[in-house]
């Protein structure tokens, strides 16, 4: 059980980075940073279609992978 916790562990936070690095920044650059950025409206934008995906599954992935960690805390003590 503790072996396939661990397994599941790493596989989740290996999907997470993963959606984390495919999601395009609102704005790019330090310029973007301080100044808004004027070629992505200011940087606020809404997410729609595959940036959305993205940003619900890393959610998902961030939140299965607290929930195995807690688990697999309760299950070694």
């Amino acid at each position: 059980m503790k072996t396939a916790l661990v397994v599941a562990q790493d596989a989740i936070g290996i999907l997470a980075i993963l959606g984390i690095l495919l999601q395009t920044p609102k704005a790019t650059g330090l310029g973007g940073t301080i100044g808004g950025g004027s070629d992505s409206g200011g940087g606020y934008r809404r997410r729609r279609g595959l940036e959305a995906g993205l940003l619900r599954f890393s959610a998902v992935m961030i939140g299965l992978f607290v929930v195995v960690s807690v688990v697999s805390t309760y299950i070694t003590k």
